[in-house]
C-alpha cells in the first residue's frame, strides 16, 4: 500500500451542515488529508433537505458523490464505486442504510485494503449496544480492521476492546484555522451568551440548565438561542430565538457574544473525553467559552484561564454576571493560542496518517 492513500468515505454530508453536526469534523480532517498528499471521496446520501441546505460547494480536496437517500440500488453502486480504495470508511449516523453500509464494509476486508469504522459519537454507539446485545453491530465490530472514534479516550477504547475491536484510537475534534478565525464584532450577534446547537433529547435538559434557567434570572440581559428545532419552545423573553445558523456566520457570532456557551450531549458528558466541535469553533474564532463539565477538559482547555467551566444553573449565572469584556477577551485569546499550538486538524491528520499505515502494514502481513 502506498503511503499516499485513497481513501473512500461515507458519511452523513460533507457539504452541509443543515441537522449535520460532523460537518465542522469532516471538513477540517479531510482537508488536512488531502493537505498531506491522500486522496478522498466523499460518499453522502440525499436525505433531510441537506443537499437543499448546502452551505458550501464541492470543494477543491475532495471528490463528493451524492447518491439516493432511498432505494438499495444507490447506496450498492457508490460501494461499487469506492471498493478499489486503499481505505474504506463507514461513519456512524449516516442516517439512511446504516447497517446495510456498515454489514457491507465489513465485509470487504482484504489484506490490500483497510476497512474502518469511523464512529462520530462513540458514546451513544456504545450505549446503544450496552442496552441491546443484539443489536446487529455487536458480531460486526470485531470485523473492522481499525474502530475510530470522535472522541471518548480511554473509557471509550476500553468499552470496544470488550466488543472485540482489533484497534481502536480516539481521533478528537479541533480546529481549522482557515475556516474558524477571529473577525470584526458583528451588531446581529452582539449577546452576554450565545449558545448554538440543534435541539436533541439528550441535550435539552441541559440545554434548560445551562442557558434558559440562567436566562431567566438574568432578565436584563442578553441570550442568542441558534440551532434548528427551538421554535415550538417556550423561551425567556430576553432569549432571542435565530433559527438554523449557517457557517459562514459562525465566526460572527462566536466573535461577537461575550461568551459562547458549550452544552454536552448526556453520553457525551458521561463518558467524557468528547469536546464538541462547537467549543473548537467558538475559541478559535476568539471567543471566551463556558462549557458544562466533562472530565478531560484540561487535556484540550485549561480551566479558568483558557475555558470557564460551570458545574449547575448557579454556575452559568455567576460567570455572566460577572465577566467584564477584558476578562472574555483573555479567555479567548488564550483559548486560541493553546488551540493553535496543539490541537488543529493538521495535528490530527498526522495521527490519522500514522494509525491508518501502521494497522495498514499489520493488516498486509497478516
Amino acid at each position: 500500500m502506498s503511503d499516499r492513500l485513497r481513501i473512500a468515505f461515507f458519511g452523513s454530508s460533507l457539504v452541509s451542515a443543515y441537522w449535520n453536526g460532523a460537518a465542522t469534523y469532516y471538513r477540517g480532517l479531510i482537508r488536512a488529508l488531502h493537505d498531506r498528499g491522500h486522496h478522498i471521496t466523499f460518499y453522502e446520501p440525499d436525505a433531510f433537505g441537506r443537499q437543499e441546505h448546502r452551505d458550501m460547494p464541492d470543494p477543491p480536496w475532495a471528490d463528493v458523490v451524492v447518491y439516493p437517500g432511498t432505494g438499495n440500488d444507490g447506496w450498492r453502486r457508490a460501494l461499487d464505486a469506492a471498493s478499489d480504495a486503499d481505505v474504506l470508511v463507514k461513519a456512524s449516523g449516516v442516517g439512511v442504510f446504516d447497517e446495510e453500509l456498515e454489514q457491507a464494509v465489513a465485509s470487504m476486508h482484504d489484506p490490500a485494503r483497510l476497512t474502518v469504522f469511523w464512529d462520530v459519537d462513540a458514546p451513544a454507539t456504545l450505549e446503544r449496544l450496552a442496552r441491546d446485545p443484539s443489536d446487529p453491530f455487536q458480531r460486526l465490530v470485531p470485523c473492522y480492521d481499525l474502530i475510530l472514534t470522535y472522541g471518548g479516550g480511554e473509557p471509550v477504547k476500553l468499552a470496544y476492546r470488550g466488543l472485540g475491536a482489533r484497534r481502536t484510537e480516539p481521533i478528537y475534534n479541533a480546529l481549522d484555522p482557515e475556516t474558524h478565525h477571529p473577525v470584526e464584532c458583528d451588531p446581529r450577534f452582539e449577546a452576554d451568551l450565545v449558545f448554538v446547537g440543534n435541539r436533541l433529547p439528550d441535550r435539552e435538559a441541559r440545554v434548560d440548565e445551562f442557558f434558559l434557567a440562567p436566562a431567566a434570572a438574568l432578565p436584563d440581559r442578553t441570550f442568542l438561542l441558534g440551532g434548528s428545532g427551538w421554535d415550538t419552545r417556550d423561551l425567556p423573553a430576553n432569549v432571542r430565538n435565530l433559527g438554523h445558523v449557517y457557517t459562514a456566520d459562525h465566526n460572527a457570532i462566536n466573535a461577537s457574544a461575550r461568551a459562547v456557551l458549550n452544552v454536552t450531549r448526556d453520553s457525551m458528558a458521561r463518558m467524557g473525553y468528547s469536546p464538541p466541535t462547537r467549543l473548537f469553533e467558538a475559541a478559535g474564532a476568539g471567543g471566551c467559552v463556558i462549557t458544562d463539565a466533562w472530565d478531560g477538559i484540561e487535556q484540550f482547555l485549561e480551566p479558568n484561564r483558557e475555558v470557564l467551566v460551570a458545574r449547575a444553573c448557579c454556575d452559568v449565572h455567576d460567570i455572566v454576571e460577572g465577566l467584564s469584556p477584558e476578562r472574555a477577551r483573555e479567555v479567548g485569546r488564550c483559548a486560541r493560542e493553546r488551540l493553535l499550538a496543539e490541537h488543529t486538524y493538521a495535528h490530527r491528520a498526522s495521527q490519522v496518517e500514522a494509525v491508518l499505515l501502521a494497522r495498514a502494514a499489520v493488516v498486509a502481513a497478516s
